[in-house]
């Protein structure tokens, strides 16, 4: 009973404070001190200043802060642009014609970008007003760049796979290799959902098709050239083994300012821009990892981690029964909180139990991200829906009905995952 009272305090003290409009970071530091406090004979600010300096004095937290500036130099180029003018001759002449665009845009931009936020907002700018000028449904050109730019914290170099790498203490890299097919896998899921729509619907999609020869299409697709390199160069030397995922972000950096340097839109101001841009959303999540790397380390004074754990093994469930069981728990977690505090506020709590079921952690890794990023369109705080809500002015009930079958493909995403584990795992155990 005294761990079930102690859960209940410090979770509607979680509810209330975040209810309140209090800095995520803030509320987990004043969580942690309230079960210190209450539940353990400790003192709370020698274990806060020790909390703070382990987890912010991390070597494999400075590829953080290296991968969202690049992120931030690119968001400010012509890459979005481009990509359009690059993809949009060789998908036309697919069912959904270049619906096709927001998911294989936003699949190439979150592969050097890291965010979910930021390639639905630079994929959005550029191709919802395209589709709407040529004649394409609202409800399926949007909710499919609500479900896409979620691929931002999927495939690699992923901000949210750095967090939960270092929370979980797992290889960054091994971690980074693994999402690359469930990531592909989630395209390919969009794409044929947009298909199908299509064909169902085949009043609702323009037939004017570009006729390009091949070599216009060859011409075009060179637009993509900069970032395809890029690509190579980030995600090629991590899994060649060439680079650490820290040197990696060094490259990825060169070749983005490169990029928007031949560009021509690489400018002082775009230049301190994206490096206040990095640096203020790098002080935001080295903040929060703080506030949570504290209130873990403050519950374990208690016992309650431990003993949570301990709650979930003997309740005897086998790893379906388990995962089935966590997904709706985040999936209602995820209503309330960012992606980013998901992970730094449970990996630490969960890991343990999950564990003892015989779950990789790598493996439980990618699973939580696509967990994470069903968060990403879930009212009422899903950020890629604030994000296109900014973009096109639409109702929010509106955007989350769009967005909603692209939930569902999530959903179904984590299922296939869950039964066909390999698919998270071969890449990485082959390194």
């Amino acid at each position: 009973m005294a761990d079930l009272s102690q859960a209940i305090v410090l979770l509607v003290a979680l509810l209330v404070l975040l209810a309140s409009g209090v800095w995520v970071a803030l509320v987990l530091i004043a969580c942690g001190i309230l079960s210190i406090v209450l539940y353990a004979d400790a003192p709370a600010g020698i274990i806060f200043a020790t909390k703070a300096w382990d987890s912010s004095a991390s070597w494999a937290l400075t590829a953080l802060p290296l991968f969202i500036w690049m992120g931030e130099i690119l968001y400010r180029t012509r890459l979005a642009e481009d990509m359009f003018s690059g993809l949009g001759p060789w998908v036309q002449r697919l069912p959904g014609r270049l619906v096709h665009v927001n998911t294989f845009g936003c699949g190439i931009f979150a592969a050097v970008s890291g965010s979910s936020a930021a390639t639905a907002a630079t994929i959005g700018r550029i191709s919802l007003p395209e589709l709407k000028a040529r004649g394409y449904d609202d409800s399926i050109s949007i909710g499919s760049l609500a479900g896409a730019g979620t691929l931002g914290l999927l495939i690699p170099p992923s901000i949210v796979m750095i967090v939960y790498a270092v929370a979980a203490q797992v290889s960054i890299i091994r971690l980074f290799v693994a999402g690359v097919l469930p990531g592909i896998m989630l395209m390919c899921l969009f794409s044929l959902y947009i298909a199908i729509w299509s064909l169902r619907h085949p009043d609702r999609v323009p037939t004017d098709v570009e006729d390009l020869t091949l070599g216009e299409k060859i011409r075009r697709l060179r637009l993509l050239l900069p970032v395809v390199l890029l690509i190579m160069a980030v995600i090629g030397s991590i899994y060649g083994g060439i680079a650490t995922a820290t040197e990696a972000a060094v490259l990825g950096v060169i070749g983005s300012l490169v990029i928007a340097a031949f560009g021509r839109s690489l400018s002082w101001k775009t230049f301190t821009d994206s490096l206040l841009g990095a640096a203020r959303t790098s002080c935001m999540i080295s903040f929060i990892l703080i506030g949570a790397a504290y209130l873990t380390s403050a519950m374990s004074f208690t016992g309650l981690p431990a003993n949570l754990a301990a709650w979930i093994g003997s309740l005897g469930l086998n790893q379906y029964a388990l995962i089935a069981v966590l997904t709706v728990f985040f999936i209602i977690l995820g209503a309330f909180l960012d992606g980013i505090s998901i992970v730094v506020l449970t990996t630490s709590v969960l890991l343990p139990a999950v564990l003892a079921a015989g779950i990789d952690p790598i493996w439980f890794g990618i699973y939580l991200i696509l967990t994470v990023e069903m968060a990403q369109i879930t009212p009422p705080i899903g950020f890629n829906l604030f994000v296109i809500q900014g973009i096109t002015g639409r109702n929010l009930f509106e955007l989350v009905r769009m967005a909603f079958p692209f939930f569902l493909l999530l959903v179904l995403a984590t299922v296939i995952v869950t039964v066909f584990p390999q698919i998270v795992m071969v890449l990485p155990n082959a390194m």
